[in-house]
């Protein structure tokens, strides 16, 4: 078994790692910023995310590590952090997906990604069929082009930890 897979135990890890973060760093924003703080959290998965994760499945099968992280999470929303980092709700994406079609990634001739996420700056994260992540250049999906910034969700999910950790010790969040 592949152990970059993510897992419910690898997730949870993962949220209270960086939930402790984010109370750390919204405890002294508004000192630090002179204004208080926006909305900064990971929010778990409910039924009504699952459910929609299951429809997202039936209509667009993409990376098993997609299903997983819709099981466990509904929203990551760090309004804070650098120009901002969001991970859609599995209903977000399955709305994106029927009203817009897939998304072209790298030399795939067919629209087969899936917009998951977006950084506060107006660029999007795209989950390819093989499970990597991708960012657009502009803000734009009419004729993206792309960046490889991940491997795969759980190497993603380790870049934005590595991205809050940045931020809350120096203010700067890193590339993502």
């Amino acid at each position: 078994m592949d152990k970059r897979l993510l897992s419910s135990a690898w997730l949870s890890s993962w949220v209270s790692t960086v939930s402790g973060a984010l109370e750390e760093m919204t405890e002294e924003f508004e000192r630090k910023h002179g204004f208080p703080p926006g909305t900064n959290q990971v929010r778990l998965a409910d039924r009504e995310d699952q459910e929609a994760a299951r429809a997202l499945g039936c209509e667009a099968p993409a990376a098993v590590d997609l299903a997983t992280f819709y099981g466990s999470i509904g929203e990551v929303v760090w309004e804070d952090v650098g120009n901002g980092y969001f991970m859609h709700p599995a209903c977000d994406v399955h709305q994106q997906l029927v009203e817009y079609g897939a998304v072209r990634v790298g030399e795939s001739q067919e629209p087969c990604g899936l917009v998951i996420g977006s950084d506060g700056g107006g660029l999007s994260y795209v989950i390819g069929p093989d499970g990597s992540i991708h960012r657009t250049r502009t803000a734009s999906l009419d004729e993206p082009e792309f960046d490889r910034v991940a491997d795969d969700l759980r190497q993603f999910l380790e870049l934005l930890d590595s991205s809050l950790a940045r931020f809350v010790a120096t203010g700067e969040p890193g590339y993502l």
